[in-house]
């Protein structure tokens, strides 16, 4: 393993221009139904609208001006893609965003409008398609999570949430391929080893949960989800060994409960967040992750690339 809390802090410096440090709130209003005291990191209030742009725009900003001179290109949900959309943009540079045809009008819909090129092809093939494109073009492949650069990126969020509140002693992460959680994990593990960090992937496509009990990175089928950021069918092999080393437990939470979170967010918390964002306080509802009253517990509130439209969903989901 080769990412370290000085690879994080070092990050930290570079992107900190263009990127906003995000606020911790303390959402009270939700305690009874979490039974904890309960924070969100809300990085559905960074400037691309996730947290994607911390890796994207770290990892770039490590390359030449010769290097992206072809372009850069990714496959991505839709956040990854919209923040490398960004960077493209204020750099001047051509980008490629290889989309799942699953993925919301509104995230694809955002990548164009930032001038990039969005080519749709089915979720399991997203790779595959960005990898051609790569050699017939010559783009740089951005690589949405499994890359140290990328984790050094995400793990910025956890050096702002220690600084921002030290009494915390659990962090709940969303999860798909595990950049996030990668980045994160490191970063707390490091400064402060008795917190407990937890991941929460779709219970379709547990990857984690199964790699972990094995030992080495799975293959789950692609099968789909409500979580549509959370869509990775296989561990980043660059973000296993972090994860493995740096977390206490994982949640393959169900879709329902995914719903019921972010409909507690959105009406208690007063906060919009997309499906995925709300896995973590979908976990806890469920019950796959124990908290207790005394508990200082952070969510990630990963993104908010939400449409109106997708709110109906929400009408008939009970909390």
């Amino acid at each position: 393993m080769a990412l370290t809390i000085q690879d994080i802090q070092l990050a930290r410096t570079r992107i900190a221009p263009y990127i906003v440090q995000t606020p911790l709130i303390r959402l009270q209003n939700l305690d009874a139904y979490l039974g904890c005291n309960v924070y969100v990191k809300a990085e559905c209030m960074q400037v691309t609208g996730a947290y994607k742009l911390r890796g994207a725009m770290n990892k770039i900003l490590m390359m030449t001006q010769e290097e992206l001179s072809c372009g850069v290109l990714a496959a991505s949900s839709g956040n990854h893609g919209r923040a490398l959309a960004y960077v493209a943009k204020m750099l001047g540079i051509k980008a490629t965003i290889v989309m799942p045809d699953t993925s919301p009008e509104i995230k694809s819909n955002a990548i164009r409008t930032l001038g990039a090129e969005v080519v749709f092809c089915e979720t399991s093939e997203r790779f595959h398609v960005a990898e051609q494109l790569e050699k017939e073009t010559g783009a740089v492949m951005i690589p949405p999570f499994n890359d140290d650069d990328i984790m050094a990126g995400q793990g910025t969020v956890g050096l702002e949430i220690l600084d921002q509140c030290s009494r915390l002693n659990t962090v709940i992460i969303p999860v798909s391929g595990g950049g996030l959680i990668g980045g994160i994990s490191t970063a707390i593990k490091s400064l402060s080893p008795d917190t407990k960090v937890y991941g929460a992937e779709p219970a379709v496509l547990p990857k984690y949960s199964r790699s972990l009990e094995a030992g080495k990175p799975i293959t789950v089928p692609q099968l789909k989800t409500i979580a549509d950021a959370l869509v990775a069918q296989t561990p980043g092999k660059a973000c296993f060994p972090y994860v493995q080393a740096n977390t206490d437990g994982f949640a393959a939470v169900e879709d329902e409960y995914i719903l019921k979170g972010m409909k507690l967010l959105l009406m208690e918390g007063k906060l919009l967040a997309e499906p995925s964002s709300c896995i973590g306080i979908g976990a806890v509802l469920q019950g796959l992750i124990s908290v207790k009253a005394e508990d200082e517990v952070c969510f990630i509130i990963s993104g908010g690339n939400v449409a109106l439209e997708q709110l109906k969903i929400l009408e008939k989901v009970t909390v």
